[in-house]
């Protein structure tokens, strides 16, 4: 029962950015997110299953889904992969919106293979809305630091850009969701592109905007 007692009060602290971080853990919630991690040959370093090694009633306390899931896990975040890079990624500028970043490293598995890179500023990829969001993908994708992204760069810009047929950077470089790429990092890249958008449109969502970037890219070959 202690080792119970102490599993619990892990999953309940790695809700916390701040605990992630110190610890390095995080949590995964349902076989579908497990059994991603173990096809990727990661293994959680603790394991609760409802009717097995805990009971259902204490795996809801500590779940942060509506229906709580059979199984949680905690996996090590120095697990996830880095290596070795694919020919291609995203580069994400203070993305800040969990759901976003995990729907990237998502197009990233599903348009790559793909790198993802992340500034600071960015959404914890490993936060539990990431984790869902990601739909596996987040176990197969390598991670990287932003400035650590291949160049050349591409940044998508909402106007005036050339042509995203004409893109040619091995990193596509997508900004914030509502203040887009800093100046800063605008001066180190080596294009622009933009998505034509319908008159009137002003912008896409970054996520929609990284997938149809990467599409275009896998479609070209």
């Amino acid at each position: 029962m202690a080792g119970l007692d102490r599993q619990l009060k892990l999953v309940r602290r790695l809700a916390s950015a701040r605990q992630r971080q110190k610890l390095g853990l995080f949590v995964c919630e349902g076989e579908d997110l497990v059994d991603a991690a173990r096809g990727a040959g990661i293994e959680p370093v603790e394991l609760l299953v409802a009717g097995d090694n805990v009971d259902a009633a204490s795996l809801a306390q500590v779940s942060a889904l509506g229906h709580p899931p059979r199984v949680i896990g905690v996996f090590r975040r120095g697990d996830l992969r880095q290596t070795p890079l694919p020919p291609v990624g995203l580069a994400l500028w203070c993305v800040g919106d969990p759901g976003n970043v995990g729907a990237l490293i998502r197009t990233a598995d599903a348009l790559g293979p793909a790198f993802v890179a992340l500034s600071d500023g960015c959404a914890d990829p490993t936060s539990p809305k990431a984790v869902r969001a990601s739909m596996g993908a987040l176990f197969r994708v390598p991670l990287l630091a932003f400035d650590d992204a291949p160049k050349p760069w591409t940044a998508l810009v909402a106007h005036g850009g050339a042509s995203l047929g004409d893109a040619t950077g091995e990193t596509l470089v997508l900004g914030a969701e509502r203040e887009g790429i800093s100046d800063e990092v605008l001066e180190r890249r080596d294009e622009r592109v933009t998505i034509p958008l319908a008159t009137g449109a002003e912008s896409l969502n970054v996520a929609a905007a990284g997938a149809i970037a990467l599409y275009e890219r896998s479609r070209r070959g």
